[in-house]
């Protein structure tokens, strides 16, 4: 599989005569997620969420879990679990409206990354929820392109250490300080029926 470039990315290519060599980088795309793609993807514990709205307005958000948050079901598929957020539903929303996402994973340590372009749909009910304590629904993935990226601006990093946030089978998961703040502000009913944070017994960490 070879990426089809649109007039835009041909102007800019034809501007800084990078039309060869674009030919060659865009026969790495492939539509499906072979094994070094899934042991890398699988190995990851975040990923950068492209999404756009019917409007056509992107939005890019940050996605975090444990180490194998995101699984590659299948060549042509992949899922991962939505947790609690703000309550916007920025990225979650777009899905819905368009389902067009671009995922980009990073190895900071490593120094490498790739990115998954497809199509995303939203399932409340989906058999991986169970596999996933707190989430409030799975998303998947049908993969149109899988490629590897360019590594050399990725800064070099270590991992200090995982957000407390994450949740864990046999783990009572804080709640964030500003949820409280809120609460505080606008009033407990303020914040969703169902959560947590309404009961002052329910373990509160700064963020």
């Amino acid at each position: 599989m070879t990426h089809e470039f649109h007039d835009g990315e041909r102007q800019l290519q034809r501007q800084f005569d990078t039309e060869r060599v674009a030919e060659r980088v865009g026969g790495f795309v492939a539509d499906t997620i072979g094994d070094k793609e899934r042991a890398f993807i699988e190995g990851r514990d975040m990923f950068f969420l492209a999404t756009v709205s019917a409007e056509g307005h992107a939005s890019c958000s940050y996605k975090g879990g444990a180490p194998g948050f995101v699984r590659v079901i299948d060549e042509h598929t992949l899922a991962f679990p939505n947790y609690d957020g703000n309550g916007m539903y920025m990225s979650m929303g777009n899905v819905l409206q368009t389902g067009d996402v671009g995922l980009l994973f990073i190895d900071f340590e490593g120094q490498t990354r790739t990115r998954v372009n497809g199509s995303a749909s939203i399932d409340a009910a989906d058999p991986l929820l169970p596999d996933f304590p707190e989430a409030q629904f799975i998303v998947r993935v049908a993969v149109r392109e899988v490629f590897p990226n360019c590594p050399r601006y990725i800064h070099e990093m270590e991992l200090v250490e995982r957000s407390q946030f994450v949740p864990q089978l046999g783990h009572t998961t804080p709640s964030p300080s500003w949820k409280g703040m809120i609460a505080e502000q606008a009033g407990v009913d303020t914040l969703p029926a169902h959560d947590r944070a309404r009961d002052p017994n329910t373990p509160v960490a700064e963020r």
